[in-house]
């Protein structure tokens, strides 16, 4: 089967690699779509983001959704040619953490294409894939590759969660890629009265109003934008902080009221971010990290099949898996991409 690989920085492969057979209580997956991801794009570009870097090849991908191939000894309640969206999160359910409920910081996670263990944790962008079959959510009723946003969308489903009440809340947006989009939806859903998103690149604004922002604010052409919203020491209940820029983080923080709270996604391909501690301590304002998901994963799915969440808007682009290399470059263009995803089975 053929695999798409990183070896290290801008050196993106398609190869061909062994197709395991499913084991007692697993799935052979055929696999669809695949959308690119940012951490994907740390890899391909840079070799890894702060200090985790690539010390092997490493099959990438997270972000997929495929057609039930075969089934191993034990497995019920899928059938085979079904769709299913594939969760790369698969804690060991054993260590202090995942015993305290914390799955999602387990201290043995294989979640799929991450350099952060050593051997690392080979990735799911593969025409064949084999997993547990409690990663496999069916995703009758959607197309294959709004099967596959079901990772991003758990991610935004978990920091939603980490915001807390958002019903009647001023909610502000920063960085609009694939998972500001999403947060724009989530916090729309949740109830929020008012969301304003910010970027500093035209195109990912234009789909921030598109999918739901009151306003969306181009922090490149007006830096000062969010200048409005400090007075009476600022204006915003929630931060969802999407971007990992340092200069987001403080705009925001600066437009964010007194007891606001901070979700911060984003994450700095250079490393940590610098926080301005004495305005945080002065308006007495929380910052919760958001790491990851994994019980969000299945309702993602379902808020999709309902039409709770529709993603269809931020899949922009499309490609064979003979293009590969093409998605990624495709998918770190924020002039014309939102979230690039590549097709692995063609009649998926």
């Amino acid at each position: 089967m053929k695999a798409i690989v990183i070896h290290q920085a801008l050196d993106l492969r398609i190869e061909e690699r062994d197709a395991p057979a499913p084991g007692p209580g697993e799935v052979e997956i055929r696999l669809a779509a695949g959308g690119v991801c940012g951490s994907d794009l740390h890899y391909y570009r840079h070799g890894g983001f702060g200090p985790v870097r690539l010390k092997e090849p490493m099959v990438l991908g997270h972000e997929v959704s495929g057609r039930v191939a075969r089934l191993g000894d034990g497995v019920s309640g899928l059938a085979i040619g079904q769709l299913v969206a594939v969760s790369p999160s698969r804690p060991c359910k054993a260590c202090r953490y995942c015993l305290e409920g914390l799955p999602n910081e387990c201290l043995n996670m294989r979640f799929y294409g991450s350099a952060m263990p050593f051997p690392h944790i080979q990735g799911a962008f593969r025409e064949m894939l084999v997993a547990d079959a409690a990663q496999c959510v069916p995703a009758d009723g959607l197309s294959a590759g709004e099967a596959a946003m079901a990772e991003p969308l758990s991610v935004v489903l978990h920091a939603a969660r980490r915001g807390g009440e958002l019903l009647g809340r001023r909610v502000l947006v920063t960085g609009c890629g694939p998972i500001g989009a999403l947060a724009i939806l989530v916090a729309r859903r949740a109830g929020a009265a008012e969301i304003v998103a910010t970027d500093i690149a035209g195109f990912p604004l234009g789909l921030a109003r598109k999918v739901g922002a009151d306003e969306a604010i181009d922090m490149a052409g007006d830096p000062d934008g969010l200048a409005r919203f400090r007075p009476d020491k600022g204006h915003f209940d929630v931060l969802f902080e999407c971007s990992g820029a340092p200069q987001a983080l403080a705009a925001g923080l600066a437009a964010l009221k007194p007891r606001g709270i901070v979700v911060q996604l984003g994450l700095n391909g250079a490393g940590d971010m610098s926080l301005p501690m004495q305005m945080v301590t002065a308006k007495e304002i929380e910052l919760r990290g958001s790491f990851r998901f994994h019980e969000e994963f299945p309702v993602a799915v379902s808020m999709m099949q309902a039409g709770l969440i529709d993603v269809k808007p931020l899949i922009t682009h499309t490609l064979p898996l003979a293009r590969a290399l093409e998605a990624f470059e495709i998918a770190g263009d924020r002039t014309r991409a939102m979230k690039a995803q590549i097709a692995f089975d063609a009649a998926a």
